[in-house]
C-alpha cells in the first residue's frame, strides 16, 4: 500500500511529487536509480540547501504569514471593540457600562446635589415647517454637537436627545 502526498506551498512541489510517484511505481523498471534520483534532486535544489534548512525556511515563512494574519485580526477586533465601547458609552454612563462589562452589578449612587436639565427649542415646529428636512437635520446636528462638546468638559450624563428636546443630568 502506498502513502499519500500532502501538498504544501512550494515552487518545486510538482517535481517532488513526480519524483516520489516514480519511486513508488509498481513497475520496477519505471523506478529511477539512486543516481537518477540524486540528479533530479540536484536540479530541484540548485543552491544545495539541505532538506532541514528548506523545511526551516518554509516553517519561518509560514510562521510570519500566521503572525501577519493574527496582527490583522487583532487590529480588526480592536476596531470593533472601540465601536462597541462608543455605542455602550452613548447609552449608559461610563461607570455603569464598565461595571456591567466586568460582570458586576451596577450599584445605584446617591448625590447630595444634582440637576436635571430639560431643553426644548421654542418655535421649533414653525422653524422646521419653513425649512427643508436637510436644513432641520443640519441645525439640530450643529446645536447638539455644540452642546455635547460643552458638556464633555463636565461630569454630565446626557440621558437622551429626541428631535428638538434634550434631557441631561448634572452632578455637583
Amino acid at each position: 500500500m502506498r502513502g499519500s502526498i500532502v501538498s504544501h506551498y512550494n515552487i518545486n512541489q510538482p517535481y517532488f511529487e513526480q519524483l516520489i510517484k516514480k519511486c513508488w511505481s509498481h513497475n520496477i523498471t519505471m523506478r529511477p536509480t539512486f543516481e537518477q534520483v540524486k540528479k533530479m534532486l540536484d536540479k530541484m535544489n540548485p543552491h544545495k540547501v539541505s532538506p532541514v534548512d528548506m523545511m526551516m525556511n518554509l516553517m519561518e515563512k509560514y510562521s510570519k504569514h500566521l503572525e501577519a494574519i493574527v496582527a490583522e485580526r487583532t487590529q480588526d477586533l480592536l476596531q470593533e471593540k472601540q465601536k462597541t465601547d462608543r455605542l455602550l458609552y452613548s447609552m449608559l454612563p461610563k461607570p455603569v457600562a464598565d461595571d456591567l462589562r466586568q460582570g458586576r452589578t451596577a450599584e445605584a449612587q446617591s448625590f447630595s446635589n444634582a440637576t436635571v436639565y430639560f431643553s426644548d427649542i421654542v418655535g421649533f415646529t414653525q422653524l422646521s415647517g419653513a425649512s427643508t428636512p436637510h436644513q432641520v437635520v443640519d441645525f439640530l446636528n450643529q446645536l447638539y454637537t455644540t452642546f455635547d462638546d460643552i458638556i464633555d468638559n463636565y461630569d454630565v450624563y446626557k440621558v437622551e436627545t429626541i428631535g428638538d428636546a434634550c434631557k441631561s443630568i448634572f452632578v455637583l
